[in-house]
């Protein structure tokens, strides 16, 4: 038996997952949360075999999840569904030791069958986002990408530099090399397609 435990903020597509999932003889599902920190809590008590995540969700982000769930060394597989097709965040995904990524649009009976896949101890990863994923490597380092999703989010490079413990001139610096490395005219653009690309 496949003991799982759902993360999805969306009630339908959440309640649709769990109904689906409760129908494969081999599946038993725990719990289901509808933000990260609801399914940090299940992921402590259950200790589910697998937990099938979001990556964008209040609270904590799959990705977030999956590196806690790392950090404390508990032996539960995680396995993204989303709907974001962008090679970067699968990278950033298996930096993080996810062992599925899988896209909402494929056919219900594939997520059963990646569930067995990752039991197993394989990888279940939509295979053309795997092939985009090494195609477009991330330019951005992680301090970069920590300064430029902070002024994503409309903070001034003042407020990035007394949030970080870092000089206003070298959050200005790490804006630049974004802006240089992305190709772009400006943060809002470097936000955008850093965003777009799933480097964020």
């Amino acid at each position: 038996m496949i003991r799982i435990v759902l993360a999805e903020d969306q009630a339908m597509v959440r309640g649709a997952l769990s109904a689906l999932l409760g129908l494969e003889a081999d599946i038993e599902v725990l719990g289901s949360a509808a933000d990260g920190e609801e399914a940090w809590r299940m992921v402590q008590r259950f200790t589910p075999d697998v937990l099938v995540t979001d990556i964008e969700m209040p609270g904590l982000s799959g990705l977030e999840l999956a590196q806690r769930i790392a950090r404390h060394a508990l032996p539960v597989k995680v396995v993204i569904v989303t709907t974001f097709a962008r090679s970067g965040f699968l990278r950033r995904a298996l930096d993080a030791g996810v062992y599925g990524y899988l896209l909402k649009d494929a056919p219900a009976d594939h997520l059963a069958d990646a569930l067995r896949q990752v039991q197993r101890g394989g990888r279940a990863i939509d295979p053309q986002l795997a092939l985009d994923a090494w195609s477009q490597a991330d330019p951005l380092n992680d301090r970069e990408r920590q300064v430029l999703r902070l002024s994503g989010d409309g903070r001034s490079a003042s407020e990035i530099a007394t949030q970080l413990g870092l000089s206003h001139g070298t959050v200005r610096n790490y804006l630049s090399e974004c802006i240089g490395k992305l190709g772009v005219a400006n943060r809002i653009e470097a936000y955008r397609l850093a965003r777009q690309k799933g480097w964020l």
